[in-house]
């Protein structure tokens, strides 16, 4: 296996997780951002059952194919979680025909409060670029051993950082302060939850993934600037 980055490799597979990695952000966004649920007397938004497996794959990014390349998805999904929105406004404000009745259920579901979507989009941009610094880094430090170290400390940092920007922009102001603290560390604790208990099929992906693309990738010399565009640094 190769030991350092490299500039060119034809990966077999990079593709299909950058693109499963989009699908899961932006279904988790539309789908399980319209509907709380209730689970014995816990309520909850019914997307944080999903939404913490774009950080698994994220990190299933990083370590398999490095931060540079990672930085290339993170990019991916922030696009299409912009385009979401604006086709969301769009699809929403369009007059509806006179024989469809739907357009109030239309905009419940898919109705988007800008504020909201900007805090989506700011917490999932830095959240999501500080959680793959991290895991690369620790990848450096731990010499590529203890991978469970990497994964769940990368989810601690990165979802500390979404929780912290997502809220409070989203909420502050509209509930009670102490809600939003409430519901950002209960939101966070339980996503690290989620990461730690996905530990399993994490190195069981990771594991298959280094095995069929033949590479072991160090960010030794990376840049890590979010807009630097060298694929292989």
């Amino acid at each position: 296996m190769h030991k350092a980055p490299i500039e060119q490799h034809r990966f077999r597979y990079f593709d299909l997780v950058m693109a499963a990695f989009v699908v899961v952000l932006v279904l988790s966004n539309v789908i399980g951002a319209a509907k709380l649920s209730t689970v014995s007397g816990f309520t909850f938004g019914a997307g944080i059952l999903f939404f913490p497996l774009s950080y698994v794959i994220g990190d299933v990014l990083t370590e398999v194919y490095g931060y540079a390349r990672a930085r290339r998805v993170v990019w991916a999904g922030f696009a299409a979680l912009v385009f979401m929105a604006v086709m969301s406004f769009v699809v929403v404000a369009l007059p509806p025909a006179a024989s469809w009745s739907g357009q109030e259920a239309y905009e419940q579901v898919f109705g988007q409060v800008p504020r909201i979507v900007l805090a989506s989009v700011t917490a999932f941009w830095a959240g999501e670029f500080v959680n793959s610094y991290v895991m690369a880094r620790m990848k450096v430090w731990t010499r590529g051993k203890a991978l469970w170290t990497r994964t769940i400390g990368s989810t601690v940092v990165g979802q500390g950082v979404d929780s912290l920007l997502f809220y409070p922009i989203a909420f502050l102001g509209v509930w009670a302060t102490s809600d939003v603290l409430l519901v950002m560390v209960t939101n966070w604790a339980l996503k690290v939850g989620w990461e730690a208990v996905l530990t399993p099929v994490t190195y069981r992906v990771v594991g298959l993934l280094k095995a069929r693309e033949g590479v072991e990738i160090f960010d030794t010399d990376t840049d890590f600037s979010p807009f630097a565009t060298r694929e292989g640094r």
